[in-house]
């Protein structure tokens, strides 16, 4: 399972909930995505720009490879 969320400090995080979570084609993808592990606070993280659309294709990702997923972003308005 996995946490997405946009964060002031650290831009886009992809956060598992256990390194069971961290398969070689999840690392493999989130890295090919820009992200880089986190030691400090134990998750991936891509600077970004917080955009909605950037945490909904990391979610996506994740999902594709078999992951749950929770996210959390400033929805976009309604046209």
């Amino acid at each position: 399972m996995f946490l997405v969320v946009p964060d002031p400090a650290h831009g886009l995080v992809a956060a598992p909930q256990s390194s069971a979570d961290l398969t070689l084609a999840t690392e493999q993808s989130l890295a090919t995505q820009g992200f880089a592990w986190n030691n400090e606070i134990e998750a991936y993280t891509r600077q970004a720009d917080h955009d909605p659309a950037a945490v909904d294709d990391t979610v996506g990702m994740l999902r594709e490879l078999g992951h749950y997923v929770f996210s959390a972003h400033r929805p976009l308005p309604r046209r």
